[in-house]
C-alpha cells in the first residue's frame, strides 16, 4: 500500500507536533470557537507589528490566511453559516482600535497596501482542532522566489511554532470562494459598517458618503450592495442586514431611500420617501411608502439628502 506524504513531512516539522495515532485518537477532539480564531488573529497581528516594525514606523500584515481542519471549516460553514464574516468584521474593527494606540504613541501607522485581504482554507492533514496561519505583506502576491512565514499551533500540544515555507507549499491547500473576505483599508483607522464582503456574495454597487457630525469629524462610510433591492436610512433605523445602508446621521429619514437594480435592462432606480432629496441636481420627487414612483438612477451619479449628506454610487 501506497502511503501518502503529508504536507509536514515534505517541509520537514512531521515530528514537531504529530503524536502517534493511538495517542491522537485516544483525545477527545476539541472543536474551535469564535474566539478561539479572533483571539489567534489578533495574536498574529501583533506578532506581526513586533517582527516588522522599525525606525518608528508600524509594519504589519494585511492578508491573513487562516487554515483549519476540513471538518471544523465545514462546521462554520454549515452550522454557523455567515460567524466567520461576523468574525473577520471584529478582527478588523480591533486592528484599527491597535493601529490607533500605535498612532497615539507616536508610531508613523501607514499601510502597504490598500486592503485587507482573509482567506480562510483548510488542509486534510490538519486535525480537529488544529490552526494555521499564513501572513503576507501584500495581499495577492505570488512571486516564486518570495518564501511565507507560517506559525501553526497544534491543539494537542497548543505551543507555536514558526517557520519559512515555499510559495508552492500553498498550492495543498483548499481554497473556498466563501471563504474569501476583503475590506478596504480606511486611513483613518474608522472601522466603515458594512464593508466586509465575501467573495461568493454578488456586488451590484459601491456607495459612498461622508457624515457631517462632528464626532465622525468626516468619516467616509461605503456600504457595498449585495441585495437587488436596499433601503437607504438614518440613524433611527432598527433593521439591520444586507439590504439595508444606515447613515447614521439625524439629517437622513427613516427610511429615505429605496434603491433597486432591474435585471431586465441592467439599471439602478430610485424612490424617494426623506423631506428632500436632489440627484445630480435634479430634485427628486417624494414618493408614498405605500406607491413609489421609481426614477432612473445612473452610475456615478451625486445624490444629496435634506441638502447636507452626499452619497455617490459607483459600479462595483
Amino acid at each position: 500500500m501506497d502511503n501518502k506524504t503529508s504536507i509536514w513531512q515534505r517541509i520537514g516539522i512531521q515530528d514537531w507536533f504529530l503524536t502517534s495515532e493511538n495517542a491522537v485518537k485516544a483525545k477527545k477532539q476539541a472543536m474551535l470557537t469564535p474566539d478561539d480564531i479572533f483571539n489567534y488573529v489578533i495574536a498574529k497581528f501583533n506578532d506581526s507589528i513586533r517582527q516588522l516594525s522599525f525606525a518608528g514606523r508600524t509594519v504589519f500584515y494585511h492578508e491573513y490566511i487562516i487554515s483549519f481542519n476540513t471538518e471544523d471549516y465545514a462546521e462554520f460553514m454549515h452550522n454557523k453559516q455567515g460567524m466567520f464574516g461576523i468574525i473577520v468584521d471584529e478582527i478588523v474593527k480591533k486592528f484599527y482600535e491597535l493601529l490607533k494606540q500605535q498612532r497615539a504613541a507616536g508610531k508613523i501607522v501607514q499601510p502597504s497596501s490598500s486592503k485587507w485581504v482573509f482567506r480562510l482554507v483548510s488542509h486534510p492533514d490538519y486535525a480537529r482542532g488544529d490552526i494555521g496561519f499564513i501572513g503576507k505583506l501584500l495581499p495577492g502576491s505570488s512571486k516564486k522566489d518570495d518564501n511565507l512565514r507560517v506559525t501553526f499551533i497544534p491543539r494537542q500540544t497548543g505551543v507555536a511554532q514558526t517557520f519559512d515555507i515555499s510559495q508552492d507549499i500553498l498550492k495543498g491547500f483548499n481554497y473556498y470562494s466563501d471563504g474569501y473576505y476583503e475590506l478596504p483599508f480606511i486611513e483613518d483607522l474608522g472601522f466603515v459598517e458594512n464593508s466586509v464582503v465575501s467573495s461568493g456574495q454578488k456586488k451590484l454597487a459601491r456607495f459612498e458618503t461622508i457624515l457631517p457630525e462632528k464626532q465622525f469629524a468626516g468619516k467616509k462610510v461605503e456600504f457595498i450592495m449585495t441585495e437587488d433591492e436596499i433601503i437607504v436610512s438614518g440613524d433611527e433605523e432598527t433593521r439591520e442586514g444586507s439590504g439595508i445602508f444606515k447613515i447614521p446621521s439625524e439629517w437622513v429619514n427613516t427610511p429615505h431611500l429605496q434603491i433597486r437594480l432591474n435585471k431586465s435592462d441592467g439599471k439602478f432606480y430610485l424612490t424617494s420617501f426623506g423631506e428632500l432629496t436632489t440627484m445630480n441636481e435634479n430634485e427628486v420627487v417624494k414618493s408614498d411608502v405605500n406607491s413609489p414612483s421609481w426614477v432612473e438612477l445612473p452610475v456615478n451619479s451625486k445624490i444629496l439628502l435634506n441638502g447636507i449628506v452626499g452619497i455617490n454610487i459607483f459600479k462595483s
